[in-house]
């Protein structure tokens, strides 16, 4: 399994943090319907910071919960929000009660004054995700759509209720994109946006290119230079204009990042993604590759590093069948007995391949 990281480590973060771990709980709560207690609790967390009540209304409103607040109107500290509370502060308090009369007498959720006063980049879900060499791991995110993390990779995701970003920093993904046309997703890597408002696509970031495979609907492609997702989150989220880069399912593109050569968009058979995504499934299929191609794919996910004698024979044997990535005893005993390919093992991890024929 992956290990998950914060990015924040800062006091006042760490604060935020909890408050929005705290909110969300409230929020689900809220579902069941709350005890004594808990109703008591509740109107102690609501009273003792303003932000609470701020944060809550967000939350609610996003996650379509305000209904459930309507019920507990009477515990929200209004009195106690007018001594301390600053005027624009008490003017959306008393939207949120105005509002919530007009629920309870017409039976209808209209927020209008609550909306204006919500920020639209109020972060809902913020994390790290890294697999180590040889792992895989699967993200379900707040919206339904599927991140999948491929070995030694590194993922920074970051929703918030107009954006969902994720940058890739290293390593390879696909994602599943759920589809709200109100709120692209953006991939950010190397300086490259990805967007799609509902599809599948992978991305792999390597030392100089960015590839990119299209498997449902369409993406736009866009470069964008020295930005992060930490610092630049509205320019990342910016709806891409429509003549941007296209790329449609069933195509791949490599996207150059030193700007030296043609980004040419092409058609590749769905023979050719399903190899090429086979990794999903803990595998790895070869159709002919050299030994020096396949042993590089493969060392992706493992930490023993495989050296090819100098034999250039050897190096020219091409390689097919399906290997279980991270089965090295496996692979090892396939190139003996079906490639006629011998191995010296120098250390705990480097090997030396030898052809024997």
């Amino acid at each position: 399994m992956s290990n998950i990281h914060q990015l924040h480590s800062s006091e006042q973060a760490k604060q935020e943090e909890l408050r929005l771990e705290q909110a969300s709980d409230w929020i689900a709560k809220l579902d069941r319907e709350l005890t004594c207690v808990e109703k008591s609790e509740f109107k102690y967390w609501l009273a003792q910071d303003n932000e609470n009540i701020k944060l809550l209304l967000e939350i609610a409103q996003m996650w379509d919960k305000m209904d459930d607040l309507s019920r507990l109107s009477d515990l929200f500290p209004q009195e106690q929000l007018k001594k301390k509370s600053t005027p624009w502060f008490v003017a959306m308090a008393a939207s949120f009660v105005v509002a919530i009369s007009f629920y309870l007498m017409n039976g209808i959720a209209i927020f209008s004054p609550l909306s204006e006063t919500i920020t639209s980049q109020v972060v809902v879900m913020k994390a790290s995700y890294q697999t180590n060499v040889g792992e895989s791991n699967t993200i379900n995110l707040p919206d339904n759509s599927k991140l999948v993390l491929n070995t030694n990779s590194f993922a920074q995701v970051k929703y918030t209720q107009n954006a969902r970003l994720i940058e890739l920093q290293r390593g390879e993904i696909h994602i599943d994109v759920a589809h709200d046309k109100s709120r692209p997703l953006s991939v950010l890597a190397n300086g490259k946006i990805i967007q799609a408002v509902g599809t599948a696509f992978n991305v792999q970031v390597n030392s100089d290119l960015v590839e990119l495979i299209v498997t449902d609907g369409k993406v736009l492609v866009a470069k964008k230079r020295n930005i992060s997702l930490n610092s630049d989150t509205e320019q990342i989220a910016k709806r891409l204009p429509k003549t941007s880069m296209v790329i449609s399912k069933g195509e791949k593109v490599e996207l150059d990042l030193t700007s030296q050569s043609l980004e040419k968009v092409v058609k590749i058979k769905p023979i050719d993604i399903a190899v090429k995504l086979s990794w999903r499934r803990g595998n790895l299929i070869f159709r002919g590759e050299s030994l020096t191609d396949a042993m590089a794919e493969i060392s992706r996910y493992t930490d023993i590093e495989f050296e090819l004698a100098d034999d250039e024979q050897l190096r020219n044997v091409q390689v097919a069948g399906m290997f279980k990535t991270g089965d090295v005893t496996g692979l090892l005993n396939v190139l003996r007995k079906n490639f006629d390919i011998s191995f010296e093992k120098v250390s705990k991890d480097k090997i030396i391949l030898k052809y024997s024929g």
